[in-house]
Formats: C-alpha cells, sequence, structure tokens
C-alpha cells in the first residue's frame, strides 16, 4: 500500500535568519540550517521508501488570512507584527525577526493550513509541516520564545472552524507550550496534551494547570524535571495519553513536533534517543480508533542539535510508514526514575479527576 504523505515547505521559511547591525548571518538556535536538517530527513525517507510504498504530495503553501489568524491572535498584535514587516529587530529578548520574517510566519501557518484542509478533504494519510519559524510559544497578543504566529493554534482552530468538534494537540516539544495551552484553556473542543521539562523555560506547564470552565480537564500536563529519558515517556503515552486519546477519539490529531528533548540538544536536559519519537506516537495512535491515518499531521516545532532533529524526524516519518512502528526497548534496561515516576503520578493523579485512566 502506498502511503501518501502531505509536505507543507518553502523557500520563504529559510529567510527567517537573525542579522546583526549589519545586516549579516549571525548565529541563533533557531537557524536556517534547522529546516535543511529537516529535509535531509525527508530526502533520506524518500530514497530508502521508494515510489510504491510512499507518495509525497508537495503543497504549495498560501499565506493564511487575517480572519484566519485572528482565530487565536488579536487583531492589535497583527498589526504590530505588520509594522514589524521588513525591519529587523528583536520582539522579545528571544524572538528575533529580519525583513522576511513576518511574511515566513504567515506563510507557515498558511502552510499549516494547507496541510490540515488536506487531510480533512481525504486526500492524504499523513501530514508533516516543515515550518519556520515555530509556533507553540506564542501568545494571543505576544510573540514569545522564538515564535512569531502560533501555527499548530491556528491550524486547529482551523479544524474546528471546517466543522470538527474534537482536536486533539499533543506537545512534546521540550519546552512547554504556554501560548497553544492559553489559546484553548477554556475549550473543550480542543485537547491540549504536554510532556515537557519543568521547571523550565517558559515556567508554565504544571500538572495542576488541567484548564478552566468547559475547559476544565481538556489541558493535560506531564512536567518532568531534567534526566528524563525514554522510560518515562513512554509510559506518559501509554498510561494517560493513550486512554485519553480512546476516550476522547479526536477527529484530528496534530503533533507539536519539537525534537529538543534529545539527548543531544544543547538547550536542555533531557535524554530521549531518536527512536523513542515514534514508539511514542506507535504507543499513542494504537489506541486511537482507527489510527492515525488520515487525520494526524505533525508540525516542526524546536530542536537544535542538527544531527539530533534530523535524525529524531527521520525516524518518526519511518514511523508513519511501519504499522509497528519502532521496536520498543527491552524492559529491564528502560526503567524510570523513582523521581520520574512520582512526576508521571502527579500528573496522573490530575487527569483521574476528569478521565478513565
Amino acid at each position: 500500500m502506498v502511503t501518501t504523505l502531505a509536505l507543507v515547505d518553502d523557500e520563504l521559511f529559510d529567510r527567517h535568519c537573525a542579522l546583526d547591525r549589519d545586516g549579516q548571518p549571525t548565529a541563533h538556535p533557531e537557524r536556517p540550517e534547522r529546516l535543511r536538517a529537516a529535509r535531509a530527513a525527508l530526502e533520506e525517507l524518500l530514497r530508502n521508501a521508494g515510489p510504491e510504498s510512499l507518495a509525497v504530495d508537495a503543497l504549495s503553501p498560501r499565506d493564511a488570512t487575517p480572519e484566519e489568524l485572528e482565530r487565536v491572535h488579536g487583531a492589535g498584535y497583527l498589526s504590530e507584527l505588520e509594522s514589524a514587516r521588513g525591519g529587523t529587530g528583536h520582539l522579545d529578548a528571544d524572538t528575533y525577526f529580519a525583513p522576511d520574517s513576518v511574511a515566513a510566519a504567515i506563510r507557515a501557518c498558511g502552510g499549516s493550513l494547507a496541510m490540515v484542509d488536506r487531510l480533512l478533504d481525504g486526500n492524504a494519510d499523513f501530514g508533516v509541516a516543515l515550518v519556520r519559524p515555530p509556533g507553540h510559544h506564542a501568545r494571543p497578543d505576544c510573540a514569545m520564545g522564538f515564535c512569531l504566529l502560533n501555527n499548530v493554534a491556528v491550524a486547529a482552530a482551523h479544524a474546528r472552524a471546517r466543522g470538527l468538534e474534537r482536536v486533539m494537540i499533543v506537545d512534546w516539544d521540550v519546552h512547554h507550550g504556554n501560548g497553544t495551552q492559553e489559546m484553548f484553556y477554556d475549550d473543550p473542543s480542543v485537547l491540549y496534551a504536554s510532556l515537557h521539562q519543568f521547571p523550565f523555560y517558559p515556567g508554565t506547564g504544571a500538572a495542576s494547570e488541567v484548564g478552566t470552565r468547559d475547559g476544565a480537564g481538556y489541558t493535560i500536563n506531564v512536567p518532568l524535571s531534567s534526566g528524563a529519558g525514554e522510560a518515562v515517556y513512554l509510559e506518559t503515552v501509554r498510561q494517560l495519553l493513550a486512554p485519553v486519546i480512546a476516550d476522547y477519539d479526536p477527529q484530528l490529531l496534530l503533533i507539536s513536533a519539537g525534537f529538543d528533548a534529545h539527548a543531544r540538544d544543547p538547550l536542555a536536559g533531557m535524554l530521549l534517543a531518536s527512536e523513542t519519537y515514534p514508539r511514542m506516537l506507535e504507543a499513542l495512535v494504537s489506541a486511537w480508533d482507527g489510527g492515525g491515518r488520515g487525520r494526524l499531521g505533525l508540525l516542526l516545532e524546536g530542536g537544535y542539535d542538527l544531527q539530533g532533529l534530523e535524525q529524531s524526524l527521520g525516524a518518526t516519518l519511518r514511523g508513519l510508514l511501519s504499522a509497528e512502528g519502532a521496536p520498543s526497548p527491552d524492559a529491564e534496561t528502560a526503567r524510570a526514575s523513582s523521581r520520574h515516576e512520582s512526576e508521571l503520578w502527579s500528573a496522573l493523579t490530575q487527569a483521574k479527576r476528569f478521565w478513565k485512566l
């Protein structure tokens, strides 16, 4: 069976680049080379898979409209971004903009919408959006943490506007997606679940943050201290996220696919291997009625070691082509520490207030 992968990419994403006062490229963790590493992972997959098993549907990303962005972002903030178009500077201490950055961010959101449309129209088995800048820290009214606009939130809101009643976002980036959480904190139609290092930037994502009003229970946070490895991540998926996805039965699953929990990443302190990501994904979708085919899209977030990013994305894409995913590690060599087990138990205790686990 041929798997059709809807792919979002655009050369405009490469032109989002930190510049010095003389207009020359300067060092920054969120750099165009990240996207080149992601493309290399896809190219290797294509070489090894062959046309008899994989067809790539390269989408033509469009710009998101102001109306589509205003589903999650304030009009005042969007006007501020427009004022920054063509310029150079910083929107916060971490978040730079260059002459093409605003255009790239709007195109990244539009590409994410194109991926959602292709999935909802039944023309792809899976979707992958290789977008820059990343998005999950962008709040309704401000940029934050390398992010200008919130790609995954714009995509989820678009799916809702197309009539879906249940969208789930799983965020496995090492940093908590505070912007995404904020946008849907009182909304049961978008379930947000995050595994992240804590305490760590941006300081949000405690297990007690579960949503409010009608959205109570529809935010799930699993904050883990540094040094967490594959064992506790897989147990989190198996004990918590898999039962939730089985119960919630989302009509669309979006992954905020950051790969900075990899052991090689310089900006964090987690110990995941490249093969951890497809193992998490396989454990998640195997609990989902009908699996993820036709209803699963990945959007690139963080990942700042180029080798770790390329290998992790490549492993994840290979997992999408395999019904069995990556082999699980031997149980005797993959035990979570007592500290991380306690942290998972705290998250489970919160989730059990709302879900049958």
